[in-house]
């Protein structure tokens, strides 16, 4: 396998040249550059390695310009001290992203999800990859929100954790929240419903109805029309109060509750 470097650092080639030497002594670094302008004028002018190592700040700007000036389809592996342009790593052909110091465990893992995603599409040439399927299954598994499993709360004088599948739904009283559990549990949470609705539920088994109250879809039992064009449900527990989908909501809820 063939692979390039793109860094600026003299330490950092040298260490991450010793570590894929110690993985894996098939492996060729065929070329190590050192600035956008020397990467865009290699890869322009040579065919493309089978992997790329590439430093995300380099001295003359950051490696996602190398992607704007000359077409890159070989995968990359980023390497770089700062996390915070992980996401943006993944929307070009990122493979994997390791940060500085590079240990072995981490590239060797790297370099293994590499060989994985080469034998899955297995079927294409080497050297055509399709990248676009390639990066859409990785942004994919990268992107995927992870949701809430479950809530801290207090029951009486202990802490208790509350799975979020046992939640049938939470609602605003005053300035508190709760939510109240299949078997009837009423529980305090700290969070605010715009909290749980934009950060932590899962929007395909919760529904905010209104502006007091958030849904299961497992506790709705009936749905029955109320004046003004909104509905009104049967909830599972019984809920004291007025379960009404606002009538801006209902459109939205009826797609939801019938996926």
């Amino acid at each position: 396998m063939k692979v390039i470097i793109i860094e600026d650092e003299n330490l950092a080639i040298k260490r991450l040249i010793k570590l894929i030497s110690g993985i894996d002594g098939r492996i060729e670094v065929v070329a190590t550059l050192r600035s956008i302008a020397e990467s865009v004028s290699w890869l322009s002018e040579h065919p493309a390695p089978d992997l790329i190592f590439m430093d995300i700040e380099l001295a003359d700007g950051q490696s996602f310009e190398i992607f704007k000036q000359v077409t890159v389809t070989s995968p990359v592996i980023f390497t770089t001290s700062y996390d915070q342009y992980a996401l943006r790593a993944f929307e070009v052909n990122s493979v994997d992203y390791l940060l500085k110091p590079v240990e072995p465990e981490g590239l060797a893992q790297a370099l293994n999800k590499h060989k994985a995603i080469q034998a899955h599409y297995a079927g294409q040439a080497v050297k055509s990859v399709n990248i676009t399927r390639l990066l859409n299954d990785l942004r994919e598994s990268f992107d995927k929100k992870q949701y809430r499993k479950r809530f801290l709360v207090k029951s009486g004088n202990k802490q208790v954790s509350i799975e979020t599948e046992e939640i049938a739904y939470f609602y605003r009283d005053g300035r508190i929240t709760f939510f109240r559990t299949f078997g009837n549990g009423k529980f305090i949470t700290d969070y605010t419903l715009e909290e749980l609705e934009d950060e932590m539920l899962d929007p395909s088994l919760f529904f905010r109805i209104n502006r007091s109250c958030i849904v299961a879809i497992k506790s709705v039992r009936t749905i029955e029309s109320f004046p003004g064009n909104r509905l009104h449900l049967d909830l599972s527990p019984a809920f004291d109060k007025d379960s009404i989908v606002s009538r801006d909501k209902v459109a939205a809820f009826k797609d939801w509750i019938g996926k």
